[in-house]
């Protein structure tokens, strides 16, 4: 089954979660444009944006039978939008060059996308910035990833939105040479894991993990021998796989989201795959900018269990807010500071010449819901405290969270004290 929508008399109907999965899609491309563009001084930026599963194109919202817009339209207009807002105020504006590539595998939804892309003006572009393929993706990708590498050599700057239905469209070994190929290339990925487990037994589940190239997952225990040893079996399954997924698609920084559905147990994953901290930051930080949407359910500091999530029932935008654990929320933030002001201190006195503020982050951001301004007030308090000193390569002892650089050196004070 290649989707749970046809498109065959239409749009179809979207749920609330994917809404909200639509909405961080949203954020994200605003971000991404802010952050490598913004006022940085360039002629041209060149991009090339994949929707590896496009879907029709629209939905009728499942209360409201309203026209939702899909995941190729929110593309479209993003890059119309950056366009906008990064040239404003500019004697020289920013070239966007960005390509567009919506690839879909079922007939009637691809045709569908086809007829409401012309219907909405995008017609002329079709065929040059804009190009549509019919076939399932992981028989495209190589064609694209080529098309990537001749327009940009240096970096292959890429977001692939991998938006399938299930788990098993998209391999771990085809992420992997994304990556590999494209060291600029951002893959947000959605992965059914309830899809999985549900109704698993020792040959079915045997099976599927052989398809997502993850054989040795359960390290030679039998899934019976997991159900009755683990409290929350499930619990360790996701865990165990998790590591698992990343390490497989070789990504180096990554930061997953938690979708539940109003159905019960989590509906799917949403994970960031890069291979620059940077960009793992800008998604993090699209976590606390839109704290509705998102529930983590990891410690705040270090060393997490690391899902996030989002659960329809808490929208306030959808059906009201309701109070969490721990949501990504003002307390949530205080939490987050507090946690890391009393575990990076030993990760600085560990090392005898102190650590840069950049390795701090790139080492050990995956393990933690904290975005780089959350550890940058972290180091404000821990400097403010006399805990440790924060220099500039000049020598310059930075007292602000917003003074500090990637360069600089974290080290103990020069009048050591006593940090249990």
């Amino acid at each position: 089954m290649l989707s749970q929508f046809t498109w065959k008399n239409g749009p179809e109907l979207i749920p609330q979660h994917s809404i909200a999965k639509h909405r961080i899609l949203q954020s994200y491309l605003a971000a991404y444009f802010q952050t490598l563009v913004g006022g940085q001084p360039r002629d041209e930026f060149k991009l090339t944006l994949v929707d590896g599963f496009a879907g029709g194109g629209l939905y009728y919202h499942e209360d409201t039978r309203e026209i939702v817009e899909g995941s190729p339209f929110i593309f479209l207009r993003a890059s119309k939008e950056a366009d906008f807002y990064i040239n404003q105020g500019r004697t020289k504006p920013v070239r966007l060059d960005i390509s567009h590539f919506f690839v879909e595998a079922g007939r009637d939804a691809y045709k569908h996308l086809e007829k409401v892309l012309r219907e909405a003006g995008y017609g002329s572009r079709l065929g040059t910035d804009i190009h549509l393929r019919h076939g399932k993706f992981e028989l495209q990708a190589n064609s694209i990833i080529d098309y990537i590498k001749k327009k940009s050599p240096r970096n292959g700057r890429s977001i692939f939105a991998l938006d399938q239905f299930g788990y098993r469209a998209v391999p771990t070994s085809l992420i992997k040479r994304i990556l590999d190929t494209l060291p600029g290339a951002e893959i947000i990925l959605t992965f059914a894991v309830d899809s999985l487990l549900n109704y698993a037994n020792e040959e079915t589940f045997a099976a599927r993990l052989q398809q997502l190239q993850l054989p040795d997952l359960l390290a030679g225990r039998t899934l019976r021998e997991i159900k009755q040893s683990e409290k929350d079996w499930r619990l360790f399954i996701q865990s165990t796989l998790y590591a698992s997924l990343v390490q497989q698609c070789g990504a180096k920084h990554y930061t997953p989201f938690f979708i539940r559905n109003t159905q019960g147990h989590g509906d799917y994953w949403l994970i960031h795959l890069s291979q620059h901290h940077r960009a793992r930051d800008v998604m993090t930080d699209v976590h606390w900018k839109n704290q509705n949407y998102f529930i983590h359910y990891g410690g705040a500091g270090l060393n997490m269990f690391n899902m996030l999530g989002y659960d329809p029932k808490f929208d306030s935008l959808h059906r009201g807010q309701t109070e969490l654990g721990f949501e990504f929320d003002p307390l949530a933030r205080e939490a987050s500071i507090r946690a890391l002001s009393e575990q990076i201190p030993n990760l600085v006195y560990a090392h005898e010449e102190g650590l840069s503020y950049g390795v701090l982050y790139a080492t050990t951001c995956n393990n933690s819901p904290a975005s780089a301004e959350i550890y940058q007030e972290a180091l404000e308090r821990l400097a403010a405290s006399g805990i440790v000193e924060i220099v500039g390569e000049d020598g310059t002892k930075r007292r602000a969270a917003k003074q500090i650089r990637a360069s600089d050196q974290i080290i103990a004070p020069t009048q050591s004290r006593l940090f249990f």
